[in-house]
């Protein structure tokens, strides 16, 4: 009696979880935020002291469970809606190489060390740091790198606005103020930034543009 109960128990838990994770949304592994790794290692757990406790109630893990979710519900709702709450919680992404040279007090800063450095130039077999244009640290930590064309450019694109707001890190990595900014949007038939998603602009200096609610 005491086994099936421990199996049936097991069993409710496993589509519990599973029911948590898939409400939760799809993210890879490597792109879980720091909520989400918390979220899931208290499931687990609970879930440890549902199976090892069979003399306690399941409502003692469901109710939890449902708080976690709800937490994790109101935080991506929180993201969403503004971009400070998100860089606070899931943290920025931070330019490790910029044009070749490595930034060592950006990467003091993350506490990121050479040999994490180097195993993951590795991993995306690059050798010589020289060949990349930027290697950009994700809040995942995961490397981005973007490496330099015969010709001297790249695919990596500085973002100047997300959202609808002016990202001035993206600005002053150009070299460029707000007034250019809008001068360049002006001229492409853009009053403001509010109506814009996503504005990048690229290593030849060409703007692109992603207004809002293009799709509906």
């Amino acid at each position: 009696m005491v086994i099936f109960e421990l199996i049936i128990r097991t069993v409710i838990t496993y589509f519990f979880i599973l029911i948590v994770f898939r409400l939760m949304g799809k993210r890879e592994i490597g792109e879980l935020s720091v909520m989400d790794l918390v979220v899931f290692i208290m499931l687990a757990e609970i879930a440890i002291f549902l199976i090892e406790k069979p003399e306690a109630s399941l409502w003692q893990a469901v109710i939890p469970m449902a708080v976690l979710l709800l937490i994790q519900w109101g935080s991506a709702l929180l993201s969403l809606k503004s971009k400070r709450f998100r860089d606070w919680f899931d943290g920025k992404p931070s330019i490790l190489i910029r044009n070749g040279k490595i930034d060592e007090r950006e990467m003091r800063r993350q506490r990121y060390n050479f040999s994490d450095l180097l195993m993951q130039l590795r991993e995306q077999e690059v050798q010589d740091i020289k060949v990349i244009d930027f290697a950009i640290l994700e809040p995942s930590g995961k490397l981005s790198v973007f490496k330099k064309g015969e010709d001297g450019s790249s695919d990596y694109a500085v973002v100047l606005i997300e959202d609808g707001h002016v990202q001035y890190n993206g600005l002053r990595s150009i070299e460029k103020s707000k007034e250019w900014l809008m001068n360049e949007l002006k001229q492409k038939g853009y009053v403001d930034s509010s109506n814009i998603s996503l504005c990048t602009v690229n290593s030849d200096g060409d703007l692109s543009i992603d207004e809002k609610n293009e799709i509906k």
